[in-house]
């Protein structure tokens, strides 16, 4: 688009900005607030896709789990007011699960600022507990200065979100471009010294153990650490919902951290008396609302290794605190000999209590969802990526499923309703030959039920498990556990989704019996359009080891 003055505007500067950020796609839903970008990203449109999504929240999911899925920053553009307001649950999830994200809002002209124009708000108030950094760009001429800053900020130390205020008369106005080259990945490196002197602790250990998580991993990280821990015989635990940093059948895998965890890997934790914790914050959901160590010092000996510094010592006072990323300890740690192969018996017996632990139990019903969730390895690629939101459902999958590795596995760590179905169209737009399967509840699934027309609009259809049990199962339960049968607010009114999905063309079954389950899912695996099974679960069957009448007593 050439002006009278043959310069670029604003729109056009912010658009060139962002692809020499390495950024070609885009999700959000479009606004008047910042029409000149969209106008400027026409220029890109061979290599640039702007993803339109039908409410703000499910847009910021996509990013987020695109980001996930890529290792680049995820990147949003919304309108200001209600669309800044519906995009946060997005960045609050970014923000807790340590994902890099730009948020881009439109913002009224700086000529009205302070005046509470039409959906005005202060984006820097609203968003201070949950970014890492919120600027607005307040000239034109420093459009790239800002664009470099926040790419830098979301993918440094702890990674996360940033948001970027486009005031609209800055975005109309001319000038000329400052182009910026795209930012550096800045992630602390490792001090030897402190780093010799823990690995002396953790090689002189009994009862050594490994806790990984976090956001902070790629690939080879997670490779070099499973063959070191398989070589020295050292079992690996991982945290909540960070189940695919370790292939769950390697030998050194010892389960999970996270809601109803494995009693015996609980004791083999609070046993060991060296914890090395990689990535991992040791927030709330992994340590059990803080009881599986106890605070601020723990009984064993812990050494914390984190990106983020300011997360050091915050709750648990440490052995060694080491501000380092994962890939770069885990490239030091590679060359440690431990001086002695450790008991192999302590390994094994993890895994095997593991796999003991993730055995498929029966329970009442002719829907057995344990069984279910345990028969998808036959059937699905390793590679195989399975999304899901939040509510009692999850426990089946995490509990019974065993993830193939990095990046199988997309999910939540901040516990938010909804994220299942959009983290899966994400994956299928950003890889559209890799099996996706959203595991959602029937609450879950009706807070981004309308991002099925993302779906439809761009071919990326995911499989999706609906667990229907027409209630919020883990608030009903908490209510039944702590007010025994004083329910209020937990039962749901739900749609056929049989006929909800067929509006959007994709196939649809219901199976209310296991053994309807494999036919439903065979022809979902042959589809080109994905498929929905809505799974019908009995209200008793409240979690893989409770019945609801059985809470309170």
């Amino acid at each position: 688009m050439e002006t009278k003055n043959k310069l670029p505007h604003g729109g056009q500067i912010l658009a060139n900005a962002l692809v020499r950020q390495g950024v070609d796609l885009a999700f959000g839903v479009p606004g008047e607030s910042f029409l000149p970008l969209l106008d400027g990203l026409v220029d890109h449109s061979k290599d640039f896709r702007f993803i339109t999504c039908r409410q703000e929240g499910g847009a910021a999911y996509m990013a987020e789990a695109y980001a996930k899925l890529t290792g680049k920053p995820g990147v949003v553009m919304v309108t200001r007011g209600p669309g800044a307001s519906n995009a946060m649950v997005g960045i609050h999830t970014a923000y807790q699960d340590s994902t890099p994200l730009v948020l881009l809002i439109g913002q009224v002209g700086t000529d009205m600022v302070e005046r509470e124009a039409f959906q005005e708000m202060d984006y820097r108030r609203l968003y201070s507990e949950c970014t890492k950094w919120v600027g607005s760009i307040d000239r034109v001429d420093r459009i790239d200065e800002f664009v470099s800053h926040a790419f830098h900020i979301a993918q440094s130390g702890r990674k996360g979100p940033v948001v970027l205020a486009l005031p609209e008369d800055i975005l109309y106005e001319y000038a000329h471009e400052k182009p910026t080259a795209a930012a550096h990945i800045v992630q602390p490196g490792l001090d030897l010294a402190i780093f010799n002197d823990a690995m002396e602790l953790f090689t002189n250990a009994k009862k050594p153990m490994i806790l990984a998580g976090g956001g902070n991993w790629n690939a080879s990280a997670c490779e070099v650490l499973s063959a070191w821990a398989k070589r020295e015989g050292v079992p690996v635990a991982t945290s909540f919902r960070s189940q695919d940093l370790i292939d769950n059948q390697d030998a050194c895998y010892a389960g999970d951290l996270g809601i109803g965890a494995n009693p015996a890997l609980v004791k083999r934790i609070q046993e060991s008396d060296a914890l090395l914790v990689i990535g991992e914050r040791l927030g709330e959901m992994t340590t059990a609302g803080y009881s599986i160590l106890s605070v601020p010092t723990p009984s064993n000996k812990v050494i914390h290794v984190l990106s983020s510094p300011d997360e050091l010592g915050r709750v648990y006072r440490p052995e060694f605190a080491i501000n380092c990323s994962p890939e770069n300890f885990c490239a030091a740690l590679s060359e440690v000999q431990m001086g002695k192969q450790h008991d192999l018996q302590a390994m094994t017996g993890a895994h095997a209590e593991y796999l003991a632990f993730s055995a498929p139990l029966t329970v009442k019903g002719d829907l057995q969802l344990a069984h279910i969730m345990a028969s998808l390895p036959a059937s699905i690629p390793r590679n195989a990526i399975l999304t899901n939101g939040a509510g009692n459902f999850a426990t089946w999958v995490h509990r019974f499923y065993p993830y193939g590795g990095f990046k199988s596995q997309l999910a939540p760590a901040n516990g938010s309703m909804g994220y299942g179905l959009p983290a899966a169209i994400a994956a299928k737009i950003v890889d559209p030959s890799r099996v996706v399967i959203a595991v959602c509840g029937d609450g879950d699934f009706m807070m981004n039920c309308q991002e099925l027309a993302t779906a439809a609009r761009y071919e990326a259809f995911p499989i999706i498990l609906l667990v229907n049990n027409s209630m919020l199962g883990t608030i009903r339960m908490h209510q039944e556990r702590e007010f025994n049968q004083r329910v209020m607010g937990t039962g749901l009114t739900n749609p056929d989704f049989i006929k909800f999905a067929d509006s959007f063309g994709m196939p649809a079954y219901r199976a209310s019996k296991t053994d309807e389950f494999a036919p439903a899912f065979a022809k979902a695996l042959a589809s080109n359009r994905g498929a929905l099974i809505e799974l019908v679960l009995d209200q008793e069957v409240i979690s893989p080891s409770k019945l609801l009448s059985q809470l309170g007593k």
